[in-house]
């Protein structure tokens, strides 16, 4: 039976964002949803990431903040590499035709992400507004795009937020199979590469599952947040280099 939650609160544009522990509970029809309101300017959304809050909505919607509880996470250490993913990457590796990109064409990544069909999902949450602000974001340095490129074509990618070393998920988009799975396993090197321990998810799905993310407290990861955006951040360029480290490094079994 779904209990009844505490009355939403609703937020002036530069307003605090409440305690996350605010946030509707797993027996309530919206799981963590925290609060509606404010704004998505740049300072808005970096302050709300450096507590362990996101925006999510759909057309015709407020602005909707969540932080579920519990939250799931991928551990770089713990990535599975699937021997049909370590045998595409070795062959993407080793081609000249083929290459990571980041920040080359993040207008485009999100868009595809944002035009791609999600199964089980009507429409998109990302909306216009959304587009416009997480470009916005990236313009001020604190969103990226991992891309898919064969042939001079994107292929596929995904976008995330960053701050210091605290990475956040967003979507990912692919045009050609395994392309967004190569752009996955290019930001895990490079996050290993560069000690960065885990990677946002945000929700718990199968597909993540599968390749190793889990859930944790909420408490737990806002306390790994706090302390990985206050360190310096990582250098966001991709090496061939890493590759080679990624693919020699043991990966957590299946």
């Amino acid at each position: 039976m779904t209990n009844h939650p505490a009355p939403l609160p609703w937020l002036a544009s530069g307003e605090p964002f409440p305690p996350v522990n605010m946030a509707w509970g797993v027996d309530t029809m919206a799981p963590g949803l925290l609060c509606a309101g404010a704004d998505l300017s740049v300072s808005t959304l970096q302050t709300a990431y450096q507590n362990g809050i996101f925006p999510w909505f759909s057309t015709g919607q407020p602005i909707l903040w969540w932080s579920p509880a519990p939250r799931m996470v991928l551990e770089v250490d713990k990535f599975r590499l699937q021997p049909s993913l370590k045998k595409t990457l070795k062959k993407f590796a080793g081609d000249p035709d083929c290459e990571i990109r980041i920040d080359s064409a993040f207008a485009q990544v999100i868009q595809a992400c944002a035009s791609s069909p999600r199964q089980g999902a009507q429409g998109t949450w990302i909306v216009p507004a959304m587009i416009h602000a997480y470009t916005d974001l990236h313009h001020a340095g604190w969103a990226h795009s991992v891309e898919t490129w064969v042939k001079g074509e994107l292929v596929g990618g995904l976008y995330c937020v960053a701050m210091g070393q605290a990475v956040f998920g967003e979507s990912m988009f692919y045009r050609q199979p395994d392309a967004s799975k190569i752009a996955l396993a290019a930001l895990v090197s490079l996050c290993r590469h560069h000690q960065i321990s885990q990677i946002d998810c945000q929700q718990n799905t199968t597909h993540l599952k599968s390749l190793g993310a889990h859930e944790i407290p909420r408490t737990e990861f806002t306390r790994r947040v706090n302390a990985l955006s206050r360190r310096p951040t990582m250098d966001w360029h991709f090496k061939p280099l890493y590759w080679q480290e990624f693919l020699a490094f043991k990966t957590a079994p299946a």
